[in-house]
């Protein structure tokens, strides 16, 4: 038997997956999800996340993440269920954008950890900033302005890098680093991606960086997968030496640390090249090709499929990054995803049965009732003010509140992805609200796409576990197709198939007219759209 480990360090919690690849019985093995507020309440996390007097700023702390695979290495150890020695590889996934500061004294560190001591305790040093900004940060605008300015603007940017210059962006929290805290940024040796600060972790040595989440800093040359010179002059002094060099995504990192074969008894099983959570989710879904695209129902959501071309978003609001594959990956990523649902959810007094049985008693459209749920700063479209906009919906219905939540975050994913210029045909849907065939109805409708639930709703962490076969597969010079890697796995289950309804994808055409005046006016960018509702409620 071989097996293989995928990991997802997510914003709110660690989780592990374990496959058996056998051609006959591919199953996953072992599953199991560790939460940060819950498991490591010491930290004061809140949703993953510290907490902070600025509304924009959001950040994480390393040392939790490398506490709690520490503790998940023990737990797969005691209980995975199956023999360790049969594990060949291992893989992982992390939030995307997220940076890691380590100081010069890391290299030796790694390769001193002691088996017989917590790991947290040793990182805790090769630190040279306590905490990491993350994805959910949108305090850079200065810094992303600067860094437009210098490169040539947002056009240039984006042909450049994959993006215009956006607050989460790696590169914008660097440079907002190394101008604020000088000292700091001097006694920085490495910045590490979350991704490649776990890898690290795992192999004992500074681990490179994957081009799909390198690709996520606006420091990558997209199209050559390289390091772009021009945006590292933009960003901050000295910058190139203090990065990972960047690696393909089955590129071995190196055998598995003393430190994890001798502290839990894992043999030193290859450790493979991580990468962001976007990227490794096209691998767990199963888009391996144009024409199918998956919907992350998360605490974003999230949708994204795969190029063999690079298209570029003229807007400046989508993105291209690498793919696994060595292709491309288009994504639209709106940051008022899960916890939008649940404040919904929540001022109405619901449970989720109740939520979703709101959908039983409105209809598609709403009456013309527009939410833009902007609970918080949003990414797409940029908002940097958080702050909900209604239009012609009254706040007290709570029925009317719920469909225009889902209604709202399907339409902004079908308006802001019209860039990617596909013809899509089926949705692969996942995350935690996946679970919910009432929001995947309205999915199936506003898409005019079949809808495929997935077996496993843990699709970053299963697509770094696949990514670790296919990269074990590849050192032992016996390359395997994607379809192949994917078959058995991330394959929809074809009995959860839920169609689109002809009637209702009309009603969503038109509503979705109504909808792009009414995020246009919020923006300040359109008139009044009383008279668009009102046309749309003359013909419903």
């Amino acid at each position: 038997m071989a097996i293989y480990l995928g990991f997802d360090l997510s914003t709110q919690s660690l989780t592990a997956i374990a496959i058996d690849v056998e051609r006959s019985r591919r199953r996953v093995l072992f599953e199991r999800s560790l939460v940060f507020d819950d498991e490591l309440p010491h930290y004061g996390t809140r949703h993953g996340v510290l907490p902070q007097d600025d509304p924009l700023v959001a950040t994480s702390s390393p040392s939790m993440w490398a506490e709690a695979l520490d503790r998940m290495m023990a737990v797969i150890a005691r209980e995975g269920g199956f023999d360790l020695r049969s594990v060949r590889a291992i893989s992982g996934s992390a939030q995307q954008h997220g940076s890691v500061y380590i100081k010069g004294t890391a290299p030796a560190a790694f390769t001193t950890l002691d088996p017989a001591r917590p790991l947290v305790g040793q990182v805790s040093g090769m630190l040279s900033r306590p905490d990491a900004p993350i994805w959910m940060d949108a305090s850079t605008a200065a810094e992303c302005a600067a860094i437009t300015r210098a490169v040539g603007g947002a056009e240039a940017l984006a042909r450049l890098t994959g993006s215009r210059a956006f607050e989460r962006f790696t590169g914008s929290q660097i440079k907002k680093f190394a101008e604020r805290d000088p000292t700091g940024y001097a006694r920085t040796d490495r910045i590490h991606l979350v991704s490649s600060f776990a890898a690290s972790l795992l192999a004992g040595r500074h681990a490179p960086i994957e081009p799909g989440d390198g690709s996520g800093m606006n420091l990558m040359d997209i199209a050559h997968r390289r390091w772009a010179p021009a945006a590292l002059a933009a960003t901050a002094p000295d910058l190139l030496r203090r990065l990972p060099a960047l690696a393909f995504s089955w590129t071995v990192v190196g055998p598995l640390a003393r430190y994890w074969t001798e502290r839990y008894g894992f043999p030193a099983a290859r450790v493979v090249a991580w990468s962001g959570d976007n990227p490794c989710s096209l691998i767990g879904t199963g888009i391996v090709r144009e024409g199918r695209i998956a919907i992350s129902l998360g605490t974003s959501d999230t949708l994204f499929g795969l190029l063999h071309e690079p298209r570029v978003d003229p807007s400046g609001t989508g993105h291209l990054f690498g793919a696994p594959t060595g292709d491309y990956m288009s994504l639209v990523c709106c940051r008022n995803g899960s916890l939008a649902r649940e404040r919904v959810r929540d001022a109405h007094g619901m449970d989720w049965v109740g939520f979703s049985r709101c959908f039983e008693t409105t209809g598609p459209g709403n009456g013309g009732a527009i939410m833009l749920p902007w609970f918080e700063p949003e990414i797409t479209p940029t908002v940097l003010q958080a702050g909900v906009r209604r239009y012609g919906l009254d706040p007290a219905d709570g029925p009317a509140n719920v469909r225009a939540v889902v209604e709202a975050q399907m339409l902004a994913l079908i308006l802001h992805s019209r860039w990617m210029g596909v013809d899509v045909d089926t949705i692969h849907a996942t995350g935690g609200a996946a679970r919910n065939r009432a929001i995947l109805q309205v999915m199936a409708d506003v898409h005019d796409a079949d809808v495929y639930q997935l077996e496993v709703g843990n699709s970053a962490c299963l697509g770094a576990a696949l990514r670790a076969y296919h990269a074990d597969r590849v050192a032992d010079g016996l390359p395997t197709d994607w379809d192949d890697v994917v078959a058995g796995f991330a394959e929809p289950v074809a009995a959860t198939r839920i169609r689109p309804v002809p009637a209702h994808v009309a009603v969503y055409a038109r509503l979705a007219r109504v909808y792009e005046a009414c995020e246009a006016h919020a923006l300040g960018r359109g008139g009044d759209p009383v008279e668009v509702i009102a046309a749309f409620r003359a013909r419903a």
